[in-house]
């Protein structure tokens, strides 16, 4: 209910100006094919009411109403129905009735596609048979000169005004989708990459490295004892050592590299066109930044951190093998003590290690 209250005041305020450019112009087309037609008094005044009043009136009606879009689209149909109505009363003047009728139906098309054009169409026929009931019936398409530099304006300004409408919020949409892409990729409690997206960067990552035949290298991170940490000092205390640690990691790593979270504890990071001993050495310092965090909350808690890494080798079939080798090179360093690195290499394991101080 909200997203259509907030869609129809959206809706609203961009047809309230669009209406009301439209309608002061479609006054001085109407106006000067009326002129010689000597039109009552009511009926100018009606002109005036809907070139001028009737926009603000309709835009208070859809601001205040309950269901925004669909007072909105009510407003529309009484657009299309005054289109018609002065159709009518111009005696069907050529130049100005096609005209009015061309940028009401732009506009039924802009707001509601075919049907509501079709729907637009019945309400500008209702329009004309009421105004045949209150003018009398008569039909004279000639267009003088003067009403035709008189529609003009519609003819020019208008279109222009609509497609501008559309440009910006076409350009609207592409920042949302935009927003809700990297919302899609990212984790809600990290800010980082999600399992699914950081295993879609990880493939295409192989792809170079096997194209390039240039190395990378990949890590596991697991935070050491992280349920512990959960059944004693609760989950939000935990949630913050998530934190922490996507803080640490992208205070930490280079701009180039990619880090995510995998899952539960578990982070990954792609460390493209970087050796084994590079990315060692990289994730040691990460290790140690990270163990060396002060917990305000909780000053007595100290938190590390193992690290399993695997370099790109020829031999690996698809990025599962590679992320494989990662994950065996992670139980390594969390079975032979934790807080450390460990390194493997075509299914061995590599001696660059780094153990704690």
């Amino acid at each position: 209910m909200q997203n259509l209250g907030s869609k129809g005041l959206s809706l609203t305020k961009r047809l309230f100006k669009s209406r009301a450019i439209g309608s002061a112009l479609g006054f001085l087309c109407i106006a000067v094919a009326m002129f010689p037609l000597h039109p009552p008094a009511w009926a100018w005044a009606l002109m005036i009411l809907n070139g001028f009043i009737w926009p603000v009136a309709a835009f208070q009606l859809a601001r205040r109403s309950t269901f925004p879009l669909k007072t909105e689209q009510r407003n529309v149909l009484l657009d299309s129905f005054f289109c018609g109505f002065w159709v009518g009363a111009m005696q069907f003047n050529l130049l100005p009735s096609v005209t009015s009728m061309s940028m009401m139906a732009m506009n039924n098309v802009a707001l509601g596609g075919i049907r509501f054009l079709l729907t637009g169409w019945l309400a500008q026929a209702l329009g004309i048979t009421v105004s045949v009931l209150v003018f009398p019936l008569a039909f004279q398409p000639e267009t003088s000169t003067v009403q035709m530099f008189a529609c003009v304006p519609l003819l020019a300004i208008y279109p222009l005004m609509l497609g501008w409408i559309a440009y910006k919020q076409n350009h609207l949409l592409k920042d949302h989708k935009r927003a809700l892409l990297a919302l899609s990729q990212t984790d809600s409690l990290s800010g980082l990459l999600n399992h699914g997206a950081w295993k879609g960067h990880l493939d295409v990552e192989f792809q170079r490295c096997a194209l390039a035949q240039q190395g990378g290298t990949i890590a596991l991170i697991d935070i050491d004892h992280f349920k512990v940490i959960n059944d004693t000092y609760g989950h939000v205390v935990g949630d913050n050592v998530l934190r922490q640690l996507s803080k640490v990691l992208n205070q930490n790593l280079r701009k180039f590299d990619l880090a995510g979270r995998y899952g539960g504890d578990e982070f990954c990071v792609i460390l493209p066109d970087t050796s084994l001993a590079t990315a060692a050495e990289i994730m040691d310092r990460l290790r140690d930044t990270f163990n060396a965090t002060h917990y305000e909350w909780e000053p007595m808690m100290k938190v590390s951190l193992s690290i399993g890494l695997a370099p790109y080798s020829p031999s690996h079939a698809d990025a599962t093998f590679w992320l494989n080798e990662a994950d065996k090179a992670l139980y390594v360093a969390k079975s032979t003590g934790r807080n450390r690195v460990s390194c493997r290499v075509d299914g061995a394991l590599h001696p660059v290690l780094s153990d704690p101080v």
